[in-house]
């Protein structure tokens, strides 16, 4: 998360303190079972939030009751599903959610293209084994193995189509299929459909569901809703009410986080770092979402705040002796090590051994264990991949690409960053192995990032070092190749990655749901913070930003 170049300043207007106690620890626990009726939200301190003729309880309540209602057709109570997950309301009924799954299981296999693929979604997304050939697609194509032509008019089933190809896991030839042919007539189609649909579908291919960020797509999904002949007026005033939620909050950690940074006072000390408090908060925003993750989120801003100024040092400022020396303080883990390195990086010292060790003492208390040594390894990792790059600079070397690439991984800050949302989170897998050999739910991101970066798709004013990009390497490598060849290729190994990133996610789950939904909305930020237009502008990133912040 270190190399990302900044565009945009946002102005942040002045915000109350809001009064809304949130448990981070609860939402490790929100699997285990609940009481007909009861949520795990604070829902009276959620209340004061909202306005005054909304009650968060009653909303609730009656969306559960349109669950009740709508289980005795599966096609009616899949689509509400699929509408409470689009609209990010979906973690208040897990467990109507699971014992709806039998009206997937159902309609996957149906003769109907709009029940079949979005069944197949819903199940895959929860985990189940299904197979995109055998148990849903094979019956919508012809005896020539393509798509049958007659599928082009029925556009809801071709949303649904486009959808599910993104959950390809690799080798899944019939979704690349699945992915062109929806593709292409949807966009074929756009200019004669309602304007409220054609928008729609226009948003969907544009971003598509699943590699997209969630509460973005929540708010277009419900402007959709809204303009529908038939309304679902319960679920959509939830929805409002989380936005409205979420937002106040977000309002207030940013306003937090700010306060901690014009108090670390680095900006000041370190003036060629960059000093982009919003944009590390939407890191954090994004990868942890929901009230519970509040104190969360504020903390892993901190660390991605750090990781870019040392970055930063590393890029602009260190010589190679103070970065070598700055390493082994890391490693030694004390105060008193840092007494040698030149004043700016002890503050930075001291910034990031206060941060982690409350975090480690943050840890300990809701989790039982002190996972300090842990940190400091991650930290260690860390700074060895920086002086890596370092020496490479220093000494005019020119690494492989595939060698620039695996540092680069490293280099990102996404497995440090994970590393402590992995310990916040009172994961149960061993932490030291998932620093020691670094699991593909990490890796994936790690990599996605690093080769969007540096693609190149601006140049970042604030950044006058340089220290190469894969694209660069890859060139030298194959001088026949053009850059838009080079980027080509780096598309294609983001593809895979992706593809790799659902098999971890979607069918391996080796690690907790939290977990790897933060590594999937990690993985969906990407995008979104290296998409420039011509005019150098994150148009995506500031309505982001609009939506949920500002």
């Amino acid at each position: 998360m270190s190399a990302a170049p900044a565009r945009i300043i946002f102005s942040f207007s002045s915000v109350e303190p809001l009064l809304l106690a949130a448990s981070p620890a609860a939402a490790g626990n929100s699997r285990q079972g609940r009481r007909r009726g009861e949520f795990i939200r604070p829902l009276a301190a959620s209340n004061k939030l909202l306005r005054n003729d909304f009650d968060l309880q009653e909303g609730l309540m009656d969306v559960q009751k349109i669950l009740h209602q709508r289980q005795k057709s599966d096609r009616e109570i899949m689509v509400t599903i699929d509408n409470l997950k689009r609209l990010c309301i979906d973690h208040y009924f897990e467990e109507e959610i699971q014992s709806a799954m039998s009206a997937c299981m159902n309609l996957v296999h149906s003769d109907d293209l709009f029940d079949a693929t979005l069944a197949f979604r819903l199940l895959r997304e929860a985990g189940h084994d299904v197979s995109a050939t055998d148990d849903v697609l094979w019956r919508f194509t012809g005896s020539d193995g393509e798509f049958k032509l007659s599928l082009s008019k029925d556009i809801r089933g071709l949303l649904n189509l486009h959808d599910m190809s993104h959950l390809n896991m690799g080798g899944e030839a019939i979704l690349y299929k699945a992915k062109e042919f929806s593709s292409k007539h949807l966009a074929s189609t756009i200019r004669y459909l309602e304007p409220s649909l054609a928008e729609y579908v226009r948003q969907s291919l544009d971003h598509p569901y699943h590699l997209s960020l969630m509460p973005y797509k929540a708010r277009h999904h419900l402007t959709y809703m809204q303009s529908l002949p038939t309304r679902d007026t319960a679920v959509e005033e939830l929805a409002v009410a989380e936005f409205q939620l979420n937002k106040l909050l977000h309002q207030q950690e940013i306003q937090e986080i700010k306060r901690w940074w014009m108090g670390l006072g680095l900006a000041q000390e370190i003036p060629v770092v960059r000093d982009q408090v919003l944009k590390w908060y939407m890191w954090s925003m994004t990868a942890l979402q929901g009230c519970s993750f509040s104190r969360y989120r504020v903390e892993i801003t901190k660390i991605i705040s750090l990781v870019y100024v040392v970055d930063d040092i590393f890029d602009l400022v260190g010589t190679l002796e103070e970065l070598s020396l700055f390493t082994e303080a890391v490693k030694m883990w004390n105060t008193a090590a840092a007494d040698s390195l030149p004043s700016y990086m002890r503050s930075c010292y001291k910034a990031l051994y206060t941060i982690t060790n409350d975090i480690a003492d943050m840890a300990e208390k809701e989790h039982g264990m002190n996972p300090v040594n842990h940190l400091r390894k991650a930290w260690a990792v860390l700074f060895d991949g920086f002086m890596i790059e370092a020496k490479w600079l220093a000494t005019d070397q020119v690494p492989t690409a595939e060698d620039y690439l695996r540092n680069g991984v490293v280099t990102s800050g996404v497995p440090l960053t994970f590393v402590h949302i992995f310990i916040m989170l009172g994961c149960d897998q061993s932490t030291e192995a998932l620093i020691d050999h670094m699991p593909s739910v990490i890796s994936c991101p790690a990599k996605i990032l690093r080769l969007w970066d540096d693609m190149g798709s601006a140049e970042d004013e604030s950044q006058e070092g340089f220290d190469g990009s894969y694209r660069d390497f890859y060139l030298m490598e194959n001088p026949r190749c053009s850059p838009t060849d080079a980027e080509a290729h780096m598309r294609s190994l983001i593809a895979m990655e992706w593809e790799e990133l659902n098999r971890e996610c979607l069918c391996t789950r080796i690690f907790s749901s939290n977990f790897t939904q933060v590594c999937l909305n990690t993985a969906r930020m990407i995008s979104v913070m290296y998409s420039y237009n011509k005019k150098q502008r994150l148009l995506v990133l500031e309505d982001y930003a609009r939506m949920l912040i500002l």
